[in-house]
């Protein structure tokens, strides 16, 4: 069973209930949370994985071991 996603820190909570307030989120309604609620390039990434990407936790267990290349 899935446990439900709480993200840790109070401006990444504040930023995830704003994203999920606005509907659609697009790379830049992610950019505009990080920048409104000052999180760092960590809590974005986050935030891209579970509003752009749908990812969520469950792939984020399988890609943990694993690094990204941006190219």
């Amino acid at each position: 069973m899935l446990k439900p996603i709480i993200p840790d820190g109070e401006a990444l909570r504040y930023a995830f209930e704003w994203l999920a307030e606005q509907g659609h989120c697009t790379l830049k309604t992610v950019e505009q949370a990080s920048l409104r609620f000052d999180l760092t390039p960590r809590d974005e990434e986050f935030l891209l994985r579970q509003f752009v990407y749908h990812r969520g936790a469950a792939s984020d267990a399988q890609d943990s071991g694993r690094q990204r290349f941006s190219g």
